[in-house]
């Protein structure tokens, strides 16, 4: 795909619905008492996967003008086939939890990418629940037998992810006493918010060590219910960047997400000057939402030397958004230190590599370090041939940078951005004056 360089950002903007919220309403409402509608579903190919695994699993799902009607069953029955969770992490680490309380065999697979990801981190917790696995080295396809005895556990988690911490509360579910998992670092907090809005209490405390204790009693059923689920942040972050990065900009972003476990990337942009305000703030099944307007701009003239590097604290909240912010950390005085990331090495491709790879063939200044990188700033990038490795996030990323570049560009692959958002280069071109 060729990528021009663009003037600015202008417009107003509505996003499909939240990946991440989609696919766990979708799993919420699939083991609920009753029928749920779920409004603005995500239309991206990873929560395509979690609707199809349902079905295969006995669920009845069906479609309607704005979203989908799930009806609740109390059990799953056993698929016939392998379930096929495509690209999606999310979908298969969590729905081998959902799984591992229902007594049959289940077989979860994915495309190649997904195959080569790690899954030991959520076999290790789910075997000790009393589940049983079969995989090759930890990897997918692997087979979850699973058991209607699975008993509590308190599980620190060895590295912070909502995925795992998800995966062992949906397991939670299914036992007699509680279940706790605990977080050094904050983690994206949807399933605690969506199982408390679906009638099963997840209660959450900070420790004076600052470790967090998430945990539930079981067992435990939702209550149907319905939810509009709010336009997904991590693809606002894209025409947000593009923003503030091309002068003359202003754009307004409705409906949007803006959970604080979510919305680091809004403050790490204030934090550099960046012209950004909200608006319009709600609540809607414990989520807050509302409107973002961004204008152009970025003033780091006040940065010192430790503001060069991303807090530790904050990785785990950014992790979807490092590229984007590597590519941002160009433009700015002192440029951009990101490291304590090595999980970018494990997502659909290794991020840190594909993000230096393309910065170089720009013309930037990166150093890359085994859990990291380094860009030097401000820079003036240039139009390059530019991968996508067949990653949606390095995709979209990599076309914020083609606008504010010095020439034309071209991106490979550019139609894996379906995988989260398959609306992305359309409404870019939208808001894009050039």
């Amino acid at each position: 795909m060729k990528l021009n360089p663009a003037r600015r950002i202008g417009g107003q903007l509505s996003l499909p619905g939240d990946k991440s919220i989609s696919h766990r309403a979708a799993l919420i409402a699939a083991l609920a008492t009753g029928v749920s509608h779920l409004a603005n579903f995500s239309t991206s190919r990873d929560c395509a996967s979690t609707l199809s695994c349902l079905q295969q699993l006995g669920v009845v799902i069906t479609p309607d003008d704005n979203g989908w009607t799930v009806a609740g069953r109390r059990e799953l029955v056993a698929s016939s086939a392998p379930l096929d969770c495509g690209n999606s992490g999310s979908t298969i680490r969590m729905l081998a939890g959902v799984l591992a309380s229902h007594d049959f065999a289940s077989t979860l697979t994915g495309d190649e990418s997904l195959r080569s990801r790690p899954m030991q981190r959520i076999i290790e917790p789910l075997e000790q629940m009393g589940a049983r696995f079969d995989s090759s080295a930890g990897k997918p396809p692997f087979t979850v037998r699973g058991s209607r005895n699975l008993k509590p556990i308190r599980y620190q988690l060895p590295v912070a992810s909502a995925q795992v911490k998800s995966c062992i509360l949906f397991a939670g579910l299914g036992t007699e006493g509680r279940t706790e998992v605990l977080e050094t670092a904050s983690s994206r907090d949807h399933t605690e918010r969506l199982f408390n809005a679906f009638g099963v209490s997840i209660n959450t405390e900070v420790q004076e060590s600052g470790k967090r204790v998430v945990s539930l009693e079981g067992p435990a059923r939702f209550n149907a219910g319905k939810i509009s689920i709010p336009g997904d942040i991590s693809s606002a972050a894209y025409f947000i960047a593009a923003a503030v990065l091309l002068p003359e900009s202003h754009l307004v972003i409705n409906g949007l997400g803006l959970n604080p476990t979510r919305a680091e990337f809004l403050s790490v942009l204030r934090s550099w000057g960046a012209n950004i305000t909200t608006s319009d703030i709600r609540m809607e099944c414990n989520e807050p939402i509302g409107s973002v307007v961004v204008k152009s701009g970025l003033d780091s003239s006040s940065r010192t030397d430790n503001d060069r590097r991303l807090a530790e604290s904050m990785i785990p909240l950014l992790i979807d958004e490092l590229p984007l912010l590597a590519i941002l950390g160009t433009q700015i005085s002192g440029g951009l230190e990101i490291r304590n990331a090595r999980e970018l090495r494990v997502k659909e491709t290794d991020r840190l590599a594909a993000t230096v790879q393309n910065l170089r063939a720009m013309g930037a200044d990166v150093e890359e370090y085994d859990d990291g990188l380094a860009v030097s700033g401000p820079t003036n990038l240039r139009g390059a041939l530019l991968d996508s490795y067949d990653d949606h996030r390095i995709a979209m990323a990599f076309a914020v940078a083609a606008l504010i570049a010095e020439g034309p560009s071209e991106l490979t692959r550019a139609s894996c951005v379906d995988i989260s958002f398959p609306e992305f280069f359309q409404l870019l071109e939208t808001v894009v004056e050039r």
